[in-house]
């Protein structure tokens, strides 16, 4: 190995853009349980499956029906 490089010649990654970010998201157990089933059905890992299912539903512009349960009394 070298003691000394030159990057002076050196040219940036054109795909650090595209470079997948690590995030710790909060999710319940059966929606986890339903991916990781839906995974070994289609042979496609489980954490791919749900990046690209969330990537669809960015792309399309898909909104989520939020309905909120009444707080019980």
């Amino acid at each position: 190995m070298r003691k000394d490089y030159d990057f002076s010649k050196g040219k940036r990654n054109p795909h650090a853009k595209r470079l997948k970010k690590p995030v710790t998201i909060r999710m319940e157990i059966e929606t986890i349980n339903h991916f990781k089933k839906m995974s070994l059905e289609v042979d496609i890992p489980y954490q791919k499956l749900i990046n690209n299912f969330l990537r669809d539903c960015a792309l399309s512009g898909a909104r989520p029906k939020v309905m909120w349960l009444a707080p019980k009394r």
